[in-house]
């Protein structure tokens, strides 16, 4: 017989459900979302924090020039968005992703915090006609002035339009004019502590590999098929990305300019030790999310993946060291010569990326249907034109920080100034700005019918980041007679960039799993990925073109460097602009290839 409750009978809890805490949600989200958005704030904090000094560390404490410093910070960033591949891969076939985030956030923070061993400021000299002359530097009212000791003489430095170098004399009279190309700026720099900070990036690009493909992937475990909420939560989730660098563009450059460099990147490595700690001591409320794959019989491959893994620090070491020691291109040598002239890094990209882009559409005509090809080729095309757009819009860490630093009045409104580096917090502070308001707005434009489509919006992009740069421009004939800008400017570029960063980047992604065919989307994420990649690398070369001749870190000239910046930020601005219109004019067809999709 079995007991029946009654009214004076008390009964028995149910234990027959879900336990109702394990529903609790995070504004109506999996309440593990939470855990997740703040380990990747975290971590974000930490990336864009060490980013924002990276290019300003390179000129102004080891004192490399324009090319090798940009040139590096391109190669860098070009790793940061490769690394991810192999990442992925591993954690889905082995680790899990949740072991892989931790080795990552692990590998980072050690990174940042090895680059806070920089050891002391490089001492800069001067070679002229090929003789050595130490230089001095002088600070007086904030200005800093570098003079060649000659002797007795202390002879200012001043960069000509023409290309030569005139050394003036106490009087400001010209004591000595220095034909171009025979003066050259060099810097004693310790070979120890180069390595040091060479091989610190390597262990970002390496960890960085680990964590960034593979918490997004944790994201995406907590929605089943089907549920509506996915797309929100990573709205959410990729809030988080810029509250942290929001924070840490400001605060790391901070530390940097008031204490030292070592604060700066040890903040950005305390908060990425933050982001491990968030993932390592979760109390339990991720488990059974980014568990590793369970195979019967094998056994866990973890430390020989952690292994293999610091292995490819050296091999990035490598790499790094052949970026910056490849010879300039002879001028008149054509695309052979200059294909020849590139680094080692620049011919795996670029050569990786011309054999996948054919051979993928060779595959889809001879295996897929005429539409899946058509969609294929709408994929690819976009792809190209992804390239463009990150190109130019990635100039932010590099030439646009450094024409922050010099030809940028950083004043706000006469009552304080920021640094060069805080200048990148525009960005993210314009995106999470705007970023509800464009996604409203696109919900209303699609509620009409009136949405535009994928094409018109990477179009628009491409505008965008073209009239960024031509704003930037026009405000430059409004430069004063110290040769710089009213922050205003550098503020409306960001303002322009980040509303074409918002037509462009949410879609990327979701394009491409909708075009690619079924067999390779995995494949086709791949080549995204390694155009972004090729993008960041290809930014590195464009900000190379911007270099200026620097001694000790310090422009010699100020008109020629305003004039220098302005030149190539109005060709570029022109190019994307062009490109643009032109993705514009032919995006009825690609539309038409892409057979309906959205």
């Amino acid at each position: 017989m079995v007991d029946t409750p009654t009214a004076d009978t008390p009964r028995e809890p149910d234990i027959s459900h879900v336990n109702p805490a394990d529903e609790a949600t995070w504004f109506g989200h999996p309440r593990q979302l939470a855990r997740l958005f703040t380990t990747e704030m975290w971590e974000r904090f930490g990336f864009y924090g060490m980013r924002a000094l990276l290019t300003l560390y390179l000129t102004k404490h080891f004192l490399f020039g324009d090319r090798a410093a940009t040139g590096l910070y391109g190669g860098f960033t070009a790793l940061v968005y490769l690394t991810p591949l192999i990442g992925g891969y591993l954690a889905d076939q082995y680790l899990g992703s949740k072991r892989a985030v931790k080795f990552g956030a692990i590998l980072m923070a050690l990174g940042y915090f090895t680059l806070c061993f920089g050891g002391e400021t490089s001492r800069p000299y001067a070679l002229v006609d090929g003789q050595r002359y130490e230089v001095a530097i002088d600070q007086r009212a904030g200005v800093e002035t570098r003079y060649v000791v000659d002797g007795a003489q202390r002879l200012a430095i001043r960069g000509n339009d023409d290309g030569t170098v005139s050394l003036l004399d106490p009087a400001g009279a010209t004591a000595r004019t220095v034909a171009p190309g025979a003066f050259q700026s060099e810097a004693d720099r310790s070979p120890f502590y180069v390595t040091i900070m060479l091989l610190a990036l390597c262990m970002v690009s390496v960890g960085n590999g680990f964590f960034k493909p593979n918490i997004s992937t944790m994201v995406g475990e907590l929605y089943a098929t089907g549920d509506r909420r996915r797309d929100t939560g990573f709205t959410i989730f990729y809030m988080g990305i810029n509250l942290g660098s929001l924070g840490s563009q400001l605060l790391c450059p901070l530390l940097a300019t008031t204490i030292g460099w070592w604060a700066g990147f040890g903040l950005a490595a305390v908060g990425m030790l933050f982001s491990w700690f968030l993932i390592q001591f979760d109390g339990g409320r991720l488990n059974g999310y980014g568990e590793a794959p369970v195979t019967p019989g094998q056994k866990d491959r973890a430390l020989g993946i952690y292994a293999a893994a610091l292995l490819g620090v050296p091999i990035f070491y490598l790499l790094f060291t052949n970026l910056m020691n490849a010879p300039e291109p002879v001028a008149g040598s054509g695309i052979l010569g200059y294909i020849l002239a590139l680094p080692l890094m620049g011919k795996l990209l670029f050569g990786t990326f011309i054999v996948a882009v054919p051979a993928i559409l060779g595959w889809s005509w001879a295996k897929g249907s005429r539409a899946e090809f058509q969609m294929m080729l709408a994929a690819i095309v976009l792809i190209v034109f992804n390239v463009v757009f990150w190109t130019l819009f990635e100039q932010a860490g590099s030439s646009l920080t450094l024409f922050a630093d010099r030809n940028t009045d950083l004043s706000i409104f006469g009552l304080f100034s920021i640094s060069a580096g805080q200048t990148q917090f525009f960005n993210a502070f314009f995106i999470v700005l705007f970023a509800p308001i464009m996604a409203a707005m696109w919900t209303k434009l699609a509620a009409a019918g009136r949405e535009p489509s994928i094409p018109v919006k990477f179009g628009i992009a491409l505008i965008g980041v073209g009239l960024g740069f031509l704003f930037l421009v026009w405000g430059a004939q409004f430069a004063g007679p110290d040769f710089k800008v009213a922050i205003w400017w550098l503020a409306g570029l960001y303002l322009i960039h980040s509303i074409a960063e918002l037509c462009i980047s949410p879609v990327g992604l979701s394009m491409i799993t909708k075009l690619s065919i079924a067999r390779i989307v995995g494949l086709m994420m791949g080549v995204w990925f390694l155009s972004i990649s090729v993008a960041q690398y290809v930014a590195g070369v464009v900000a190379q073109v911007a270099s200026v001749e620097t001694v000790g870190g310090q422009v010699t000239n100020l008109k020629v460097s305003l004039d220098t910046y302005n030149d190539v930020f109005w060709t570029i601005g022109l190019v994307a602009a062009g490109i643009g219109v032109l993705l514009l004019a032919i995006s009825p067809l690609i539309r038409k290839w892409m057979h309906g999709v959205q």
